[in-house]
């Protein structure tokens, strides 16, 4: 992964922790690294290492720090130069959610090792689309549970966002309900 996704992890501990706390993750991962670096690829497991440190540090769970993370990468990102390419996928929550993999394919022109997941939107009604989520690594499903909190929060709506399938249980790929309440 991309070290802008290390480097929000970072924010999001500074913002609801401290400096501190933040030294004792990197303790606690193994990590001597003063900062990461954005357009740096590092390997997943730095990511992964980081997310169960940062859990353990947070008394709570991966899963809870992933779909916290999620929520948190939306104003991150927007406050870190991707404001205009987010504004311009969608005039609505369930247009932007449906152009995800047209974003992504743009971020690859900037991070050109990008591998990210993609994903098929369905429109059950005008407050209720199944997204199906298909990616190459396992466990992020709680991220992009929060990312759909975040994105929702960006559009001015609440989410109720449901894991329907997993590939967790079998299935080819995850399949969220996403309902605006």
């Amino acid at each position: 992964m991309y070290g802008l996704i290390n480097r929000a992890i970072h924010d999001l501990v500074i913002k609801s922790a401290d400096t501190g706390t933040w030294e004792r993750i990197k303790a606690r991962a193994g990590f001597e690294v003063e900062t990461f670096l954005s357009m740096e690829t590092y390997p997943d497991a730095v990511t992964v290492t980081l997310v169960v440190a940062a859990a353990d540090e947070l008394h709570t769970t991966p899963d809870a720090l992933l779909e916290r993370f999620g929520r948190h990468w939306v104003s991150y990102a927007a406050q870190h130069g991707y404001r205009d390419l987010m504004q311009a996928r969608g005039d609505s929550l369930f247009a932007f959610i449906s152009r995800l993999d047209d974003l992504h394919a743009r971020l690859s022109l900037i991070f050109p090792k990008l591998r990210p997941p993609s994903f098929k939107a369905e429109e059950i009604d005008a407050r209720t689309l199944r997204l199906h989520y298909i990616s190459e690594r396992d466990g992020l499903t709680p991220f992009v549970i929060g990312l759909m909190h975040g994105l929702g929060g960006l559009f001015g709506h609440e989410m109720d966002v449901k894991l329907e399938r997993s590939r967790a249980d079998g299935h080819a790929h995850d399949e969220l309900l996403l309902r605006i309440v």
